[in-house]
């Protein structure tokens, strides 16, 4: 038996990128994974990557992948997703918040001033807006079987600067968020963390070297599905309310749980 069968997820955000990376972990472990995003088919965005294909591959890799378009700008989708969520499976056992929207054209350099002020609704709007949002409506779900597990996806963006000052923002407050919902969810045993991927090899990343426009070293990037396997160590650990309201790196946890990337 897999360690993460019959426990129920969600991961927002999961057409591509870290999300898609973190239900494929969890999907590896046995999990039922509620795959959400508005990637419905190629070309919805300019990025590859869906949904469906997303829950397909949990499904292959021996969970069971659910996929459901959701626009987390739109407060009812949020709220009609776990209302499903609630409809079909009673309960919830693990909510990732990973969903954020890069600005069109991406924000690499130049300052706050020169930037369209769009780009903190895309950032903090969506990156962490939708974070709380989603919690909200988590938490019911949660709370009964007291031993549930919150990640939130941020950055080191969030203790030095990175990107822009909207970015900065927006992760510090994810961190913000991931130790004041720790505090108040404890006395029901869930536990609340935040998630600090390395340098990913997403396909954003990807595109954005292949273009020239950024300096990363892909060789030494990590994989979407180290993440995915940091937060199921995380859940199937029965300790892990010893780390809530913690920020953790997904290479320490690596270490500490043993498991490798790809």
């Amino acid at each position: 038996m897999a360690a993460l069968d019959g426990k129920i997820a969600v991961v927002t955000g999961a057409s591509r990128g870290i999300g898609r990376g973190i239900a494929l972990g969890l999907g590896e472990a046995g999990a039922l994974v509620y795959v959400t995003g508005r990637s419905v088919k190629e070309g919805d965005a300019k990025l590859p990557g869906t949904i469906g294909a997303t829950a397909e591959e949990v499904t292959k890799r021996g969970g069971r992948g659910v996929a459901v378009r959701v626009d987390h700008g739109d407060d009812e989708q949020i709220r009609a997703l776990f209302e499903r969520v609630a409809s079909e499976q009673g309960r919830l056992d693990v909510l990732v918040n990973n969903v954020f929207k890069v600005p069109d054209p991406p924000v690499w350099d130049g300052k706050f001033f020169e930037h369209p002020v769009s780009i903190w609704d895309d950032m903090v709007g969506i990156g962490l807006r939708a974070h709380y949002v989603a919690s909200v409506h988590a938490a019911p779900l949660l709370i009964p079987a007291r031993d549930g597990l919150v990640v939130n996806v941020s950055s080191i963006g969030a203790s030095s600067y990175l990107f822009s000052t909207a970015y900065g923002v927006g992760k510090t407050g994810v961190d913000r968020l991931s130790r004041d919902l720790a505090h108040e969810l404890a006395e029901f045993n869930v536990a609340c963390v935040s998630l600090w991927p390395g340098t990913v090899k997403t396909e954003f990343v990807v595109a954005q070297v292949k273009s020239g426009v950024a300096d990363i070293d892909l060789g030494s990037a990590e994989s979407p599905l180290f993440s995915g396997r940091a937060v199921a160590a995380l859940a199937t650990d029965p300790k892990r309310m010893e780390k809530t309201g913690q920020v953790l790196r997904v290479a320490d946890l690596a270490d500490m749980y043993g498991f490798r990337d790809e």
